[in-house]
């Protein structure tokens, strides 16, 4: 009993020396807190720079998504529905035929972007356009150009 108590008291000095340097100095620490907070601070900026381009490419996904149910829209309701578009928003009416008025059905604004467009597209129940609409959409990461044909085709293009 005397040999095994002896034994333990050796294998548990010997772990407690072993031990001893384990661990991270104060000067390790804060050296990967700097490393880390530099990474953080180069990954942040990467994506602020990006924040401007999925905006623009929300805001041309949002615009062809919109042609395109205002096209269904005037098929299925057997109406004129038409698109109005200012600088920073658009608006989808629909045309009152009792009332012979146009009523807003919708609007929408859209950030951190620039509509110009030369038109307001009418899209009729027979699925065909009264106006042919060029939309330039732009900000500082770059522009796009939409434009819907009279045949109610929509093409998207990047402009340089």
């Amino acid at each position: 009993m005397n040999n095994t108590s002896n034994n333990i008291g050796i294998q548990n000095s010997e772990f407690r020396i072993q031990n001893k340097n384990a661990g991270f100095s104060l000067i390790e620490v804060v050296i990967a807190l700097a490393i880390f907070t530099i990474m953080v601070s180069i990954a942040s900026i990467s994506f602020m720079n990006l924040s401007p381009k999925y905006r623009l490419k929300k805001a041309v996904w949002e615009i062809n998504s919109q042609m395109n149910y205002a096209r269904y829209k005037a098929i299925f309701d057997g109406t004129k529905v038409k698109i109005t578009f200012n600088p920073n928003s658009y608006f989808i009416e629909k045309f009152d035929e009792a009332q012979n008025e146009w009523r807003r059905d919708q609007i929408n604004f859209l950030d951190g972007v620039i509509l110009q467009a030369n038109n307001s597209p009418i899209f009729h129940p027979v699925g065909t356009v009264s106006n042919l609409v060029s939309i330039y959409i732009s900000n500082s990461w770059g522009k796009y150009k939409i434009t819907l044909a009279i045949s109610g085709r929509i093409k998207v293009t990047q402009v340089e």
